[in-house]
């Protein structure tokens, strides 16, 4: 049977044991701090030690900037599968806060014509970080179950918008600085202690949202955990994670809490580089299966990430 290939880029914040469990190979977005090109994954390097570093530059006033992953990039990383015989599934985080998605269809289209044999499909997410994680984990596991190409893509259709996600931001300053917040709205919600609680929402393409604005982390907290008590569905079979960047101690309150809820298998990491680079260390998220966004469970009041333009994933 041909076991086709799955490809995600970094932003969908795959786990280093998941990534070599299942042989998911990451396409990494790139960072510039100084003045220098760093890799947002690194093949052979663990994730925690990238990812400690860069929280730490960004704590320390270092300015970043990230980009989007270009055609050429995808066909060089697509290609030895398709040489191989083998067809593609490849996972992006969503249009609606990166370009990325678009040059990996344009990158579909010219592989495809030169491969016409072969299938590849490509996937916008509707989510970011482990948001979109748990989607690449489920088809593995399916692939892994015998499931063909064309039945793993049936489920993808069918289940992408059933993923939940719901993000802390501790320091607005990291959203001003992207953009996605003005001065004013920043300062002001610094001195009244304002922690917003973003999610991923119903659009197309999804986007980053305001879902509540707490006053406090405690509170930010219980939101998401009443959100994942509202819209979860089989939580005791289910797959939960958990992203940081770089504030284990919140996210081990946030696994401790679901552990509670009788969730049994929780997977943590720190958030990805690409898109943790606008929300700032500090930042917590929860991701889950449950209700079909779509079904309107939340409505949010005004939108956080503004949509991406092709050329630019900042």
């Amino acid at each position: 049977m041909n076991k086709f290939d799955i490809f995600t880029d970094s932003g969908c914040n795959v786990p280093d044991e998941i990534s070599e469990k299942y042989g998911i190979c990451i396409i990494p977005y790139i960072y510039t701090v100084n003045g220098v090109e760093k890799p947002c994954y690194e093949k052979g390097t663990p994730f925690k030690d990238l990812a400690k570093e860069f929280y730490t530059r960004l704590r320390a006033g270092t300015e970043t900037k990230t980009s989007l992953i270009s055609e050429a990039r995808f066909e060089e990383y697509l290609i030895p599968s398709l040489q191989a015989g083998r067809d593609i599934i490849l996972f992006t985080i969503s249009a609606g806060v990166s370009g990325t998605n678009a040059q990996a269809l344009a990158a579909k289209a010219e592989l495809e014509k030169k491969f016409p044999a072969s299938k590849v499909y490509v996937f916008d997410t509707a989510n970011a970080s482990m948001g979109s994680c748990l989607i690449a984990l489920k088809v593995a596991e399916l692939r892994d179950m015998g499931l063909t190409v064309e039945e793993c893509a049936s489920w993808v259709k069918e289940n992408t918008y059933k993923v939940n996600s719901y993000v802390y931001v501790d320091d607005l300053k990291y959203l001003r600085k992207g953009g996605r917040v003005s001065a004013v709205a920043a300062i002001a919600g610094t001195l009244l202690n304002i922690k917003p609680v973003l999610w991923a929402n119903d659009d197309t393409p999804a986007k980053l949202a305001v879902f509540s604005k707490e006053r406090g982390k405690k509170k930010a907290l219980a939101t998401i955990l009443d959100a994942f008590d509202r819209n979860v569905e089989n939580k005791e079979t289910q797959t939960v994670a958990i992203a940081h960047a770089d504030c284990a101690e919140d996210a081990e309150y946030l696994k401790q809490q679901l552990e509670t809820r009788g969730v049994k298998n929780i997977i943590t990491d720190y958030y990805d580089l690409c898109t943790g680079a606008h929300a700032g260390p500090g930042t917590v998220a929860l991701f889950f299966m449950g209700k079909d966004r779509r079904a309107k469970v939340a409505e949010p009041k005004k939108l956080l990430f503004k949509s991406r333009k092709p050329e630019s994933a900042n």
